[in-house]
């Protein structure tokens, strides 16, 4: 049977290909998106969102969510997936709406399910303060690193911009698998790669477009070749759990480091003498993974 599965996330390049391979993929069961303020602002997330959607003929309830980190300012990523939140294509007429309901009650309304984040915690942290954790079957979140961040030296982006958010999602009690930078920087969008969604009909080129303009930032504020496609690898490990290897671990949440906010602090060794509160990524199978994504829009196109 497919994985039922609520998709949070905060569309940005990567999200809208995390979007199609979700629903693009008889694995899973994609019963709705709901969108964060974190790549840009929930405004813009949102229309980006119905933009996906409506390019690929995605029919699912859309919900808004927070605007906010819980208790910081927001801080976008606009230098990555710029002014628009998802720069590069000419998108067509939106042909896909926004539900009334706040996001927490429609991932609520959808439970029992797995829950995807891609971007920012908030929403998450706002439904396990409101419901509980007993109807999340698992949350699987692209975000954090066991190494070095993308933010600040040690921050990955969306546990930086609400790592309030993050203390509370990882001290839930809810299995976790924490997709971080260490593995999804392996999930390089080669000119192979991109050549092969360029030849899936207009909805691979406009992931191309997306991935055009995505490889310019991550060279031009990286040094990145190619750039990576981190969102996707969090639904991918919905799909097939084999295509990303897990240890357990314990994952502290820095909140108060004058040079550490946000960093996650997995500790692989058991150092901490703290019991492992998550499963977490350290290797990924990449050929399998991008086929996975080839295949997941071309059932789309």
């Amino acid at each position: 049977m497919p994985t039922p599965v609520v998709l949070d996330c905060d569309p940005g390049h990567d999200d809208a290909i995390a979007i199609l391979l979700a629903a693009g993929s008889p694995e899973i069961d994609l019963r709705a998106i709901t969108t964060v303020a974190a790549n840009q602002t929930l405004d813009k997330v949102t229309s980006n969102a119905r933009r996906i959607c409506s390019a690929a003929g995605i029919s699912v309830p859309i919900a808004r969510g927070s605007a906010q980190p819980l208790v910081r300012p927001l801080y976008v990523a606009e230098d990555i997936h710029g002014e628009s939140g998802m720069d590069g294509p000419a998108f067509g007429a939106l042909s896909v709406g926004v539900v009334q309901e706040h996001a927490i009650d429609v991932m609520h309304a959808h439970m029992p399910a797995t829950l995807v984040a891609t971007g920012a915690l908030t929403n998450v942290a706002l439904y396990l303060r409101r419901y509980g954790p007993s109807a999340v079957r698992e949350i699987v979140l692209m975000g954090g690193s066991t190494e070095r961040g993308n933010t600040t030296p040690y921050a990955e982006f969306n546990i930086y911009v609400d790592p309030e958010a993050a203390q509370i999602v990882f001290t839930s009690g809810v299995p976790i698998t924490m997709i971080g930078l260490n593995v999804t920087h392996q999930a390089l969008v080669t000119p192979e790669i991109l050549a092969q969604l360029n030849a899936l009909g207009s909805l691979g080129r406009i992931c191309g477009e997306l991935m055009t303009f995505f490889a310019t930032t991550y060279r031009e504020v990286f040094g990145f070749a190619a750039p990576p496609l981190h969102d996707p690898v969090a639904v991918a490990r919905v799909i097939d759990p084999s295509l990303v290897t897990c240890v357990e671990a314990f994952v502290g949440i820095e909140t108060t480091g004058t040079f550490t906010r946000g960093a996650t602090v997995v500790d692989l060794h058991g150092r901490l003498g703290r019991e492992p509160n998550a499963l977490v990524a350290v290797g990924l199978d990449v050929d399998r993974f991008f086929g996975l994504v080839i295949d997941a829009v071309r059932r789309l196109t």
